[in-house]
């Protein structure tokens, strides 16, 4: 049997993102108008409607109204339905990873710290907070609260380009189950300085939990600048993940 034919609207979507992968229209570029679109594809305006748009939902492109499309500035995306390495993810896209450990150490965990341990209040936790940079630029803050019963040695570690968090809890203690929970926050002031934004500027905030024979091994915090990083999956209907 021969293949359906295209969507229209499909092909209006690879034309455009053509060009993208092509360079012939860069980041921040002011792209055709609708109109013109629809002149050089020979499609309705309805057809070339849908395909900017789908690609403007799928962060390819930005719509200014009463300006135009521009070629969106590209953003890191992180998987959001299992644990990742952030220094994997940058150095997978050639870039330049470094990592900044602001604390390291013991402390009694807070009311909330120890709920999300499921630990006693005032239980002795390690905790870490690091900085994860692209290029220079911060994109990531991590902020994380570790089971010493389970991983005794998590404080003693030389965390950095070399070793990562998540690198190393993966090497020490595979996980049997995990909980990610994604909220759109303000960053606090502390928050906004690690990350060198404005703290009215929107974040992508990661909670994870994992387990490990029924104990909650560590519980982090991630920050993500919305104008800098992106997180999602993309998954068969059966549930068998596809990367991103």
């Amino acid at each position: 049997m021969k293949n359906p034919p295209q969507a229209l609207y499909q092909r209006a979507k690879d034309y455009v993102q053509g060009k993208l992968r092509a360079g012939d229209w860069k980041p921040g570029d002011l792209i055709p108008s609708e109109n013109r679109l629809v002149q050089e594809l020979g499609m309705s305006r309805m057809t070339v409607n849908r395909a900017l748009r789908e690609l403007t939902e799928e962060g390819h492109l930005l719509r200014i109204s009463g300006v135009g499309t521009f070629v969106a500035e590209s953003k890191p995306q992180s998987n959001l339905l299992r644990i990742t390495n952030i220094a994997d993810e940058i150095i997978a896209r050639g870039h330049r990873y470094q990592c900044q450990v602001l604390h390291l150490g013991r402390e009694s965990a807070s009311m909330a710290v120890a709920a999300a341990l499921s630990l006693p209040t005032g239980a002795s936790v390690f905790h870490l907070l690091c900085v994860h940079l692209e290029e220079g630029v911060p994109v990531q803050l991590e902020d994380r609260y570790v089971n010493p019963e389970l991983v005794p040695e998590f404080a003693q570690q030389a965390f950095g380009e070399q070793l990562q968090p998540a690198r190393y809890l993966l090497q020490v203690l595979r996980p049997s189950e995990m909980e990610h929970i994604v909220e759109a926050d303000h960053p606090t002031s502390d928050e906004a300085r690690h990350l060198q934004i404005d703290v009215t500027e929107a974040c992508l905030v990661l909670l994870r939990r994992t387990w490990n024979s029924g104990k909650v091994v560590t519980y982090v915090r991630l920050v993500h600048p919305s104008s800098r990083y992106r997180l999602g999956s993309r998954m068969a209907v059966n549930g068998a993940q596809r990367d991103s």
